[in-house]
């Protein structure tokens, strides 16, 4: 398997991420796909179904053909977490010869099992970093994505847990805010920095001149 380092978007909807994957994609090896509904996640509750499985009894009464949880002991964890990546890698992500680094952005980080499903996704790709998009609350609002009631809080809420993930995350996380770096796109040279890639001012108002989804 190929060297790759991994990066994913963790957002809520209509907060401009789009406009930053276009940021990422336009470094070169940079493959960020867009939102795949949670897909991912799926994987992981499997993964935690079988966990839970595997726990059901004593280890040697699982493995009796007579117990109804026969086989589940004797789940292969670490494989099971190369298969997924796998998995991922050739259908969800499916990286390009130059690619360096891959991940997608994704708007759905609501779940209540939000750090236990973060901290998988580090397992099954290691070293992967985490960036954070957020957006005036009030803009986000008004957005036919949000319209159906109130609900302020709800995505204050929303974005609280995925902040709080980020934090625990230390050096791996890093958050930008799309009305301050669409005001002045100098400001993303810390998140480039971070990165670990040479900000190109040029490149960056380039790609902000397009229109992506917001």
């Amino acid at each position: 398997m190929r060297d790759l380092s991994y990066l994913f978007v963790m957002t809520y909807g209509r907060s401009g991420s789009t406009l930053l994957s276009g940021l990422l994609n336009a470094q070169p090896g940079w493959l960020i796909r867009g939102e795949n509904h949670d897909a991912v996640h799926h994987l992981y509750d499997f993964h935690r179904a079988m966990e839970r499985a595997s726990e059901a009894g004593p280890t040697d009464a699982l493995r009796m053909r007579t117990h109804p949880w026969f086989g589940a002991a004797d789940y292969p964890r670490r494989k099971a977490l190369a298969k997924t990546r796998r998995l991922v890698l050739d259908t969800v992500l499916r990286p390009k010869e130059d690619t360096r680094v891959t991940g997608f952005k994704e708007i759905r980080w609501y779940q209540p099992d939000l750090p236990e499903y973060v901290a998988w996704l580090r397992e099954v790709f290691p070293g992967a970093r985490f960036l954070v998009n957020t957006r005036d609350h009030a803009d986000v609002l008004k957005s036919k994505w949000w319209a159906d009631g109130d609900k302020s809080d709800q995505l204050a809420g929303i974005e609280r847990r995925i902040l709080d993930v980020a934090d625990d995350l230390g050096d791996a996380a890093y958050r930008v805010h799309y009305d301050e770096y669409v005001a002045d796109p100098s400001t993303l040279a810390a998140m480039y920095a971070w990165l670990g890639e040479p900000y190109d001012e040029e490149q960056v108002r380039a790609t902000m001149a397009v229109r992506h989804s917001t």
